[in-house]
């Protein structure tokens, strides 16, 4: 779960980004829970709106990132780019000379940093 300021905002992001979609959204008095998935995975995201919240939260100094894998990272990549998502350059890390893993990172309006790896080996 995060916490976010602007519900469409955040929605139209993920969407476009991830391919996820509103699978519930539960609206109570003083906050709205919107739950995001999509039929590649069992992921689900969590957006929490706090309703009258004006200002944007402190993302803190406990906070790492989402990660999530896909296909092809250099398609991704350029596609989010075309959206004007603005990735970050894609990354390679080894370890003892052996590939780990490709990855680059974005983030969502609210600050949050996503890390987008190309699948395979441990991530899925």
């Amino acid at each position: 779960m995060i916490r976010v300021l602007d519900e469409t905002r955040s929605v139209s992001f993920y969407n476009k980004a991830f391919g996820l979609d509103v699978a519930q959204r539960l609206d109570f008095e003083t906050f709205t829970l919107i739950y995001l998935s999509n039929a590649e995975t069992e992921f689900e995201l969590e957006l929490t709106v706090n309703k009258g919240r004006t200002e944007p939260y402190q993302l803190g100094d406990g906070y790492g990132h989402l990660a999530v894998s896909v296909a092809d990272l250099d398609s991704e990549h350029d596609r989010m780019g075309a959206l004007g998502l603005s990735p970050k350059n894609i990354v390679e890390f080894s370890h003892a000379g052996a590939p780990v893993a490709r990855f680059f990172f974005i983030e969502d309006p609210d600050g949050y940093k996503i890390e987008v790896l190309q699948r395979g080996g441990r991530f899925r």
